[in-house]
């Protein structure tokens, strides 16, 4: 299976989005938190710093490790996106352009409130 330009492209930002879903975004806090326990660390000067420590053990450790880290995580998010595109095409390459297009807004919401918010 080859891709064309664009196709790579919305499948990147398509993982770029999903991978942010999972780490970042507030909607998924509820599934981060049977993965990831927040920690306060007081640092040297007296401020709070927010560790995440991984819960439990084998697989449930693992995926918190992956949760807390979004260079790991999103690894695994291409992987499962491929294999999708390679066992449903039609259905992973929709799913990819609604990512897609969700990153794309996502990323023009930032340079908006980047350079034109007051």
């Amino acid at each position: 299976m080859t891709f064309s330009i664009l196709e790579f492209i919305v499948i990147g930002l398509a993982v770029f989005r999903l991978t942010h879903l999972f780490v970042y975004d507030t909607i998924m806090e509820p599934v981060r938190r049977l993965f990831i326990a927040e920690k306060a660390v007081t640092d040297e000067n007296g401020q709070t710093v927010w560790t995440y420590v991984s819960k439990g053990t084998g697989v449930k450790k693992f995926v918190g490790m992956l949760l807390s880290c979004h260079w790991c995580f999103s690894v695994w998010v291409a992987a499962g996106l491929m294999i999708g595109l390679f066992l449903m095409p039609g259905i992973f390459m929709i799913v990819s352009y609604v990512f897609a297009f969700a990153a794309i807004a996502a990323l023009i919401e930032e340079v908006v409130m980047t350079f034109f918010a007051n």
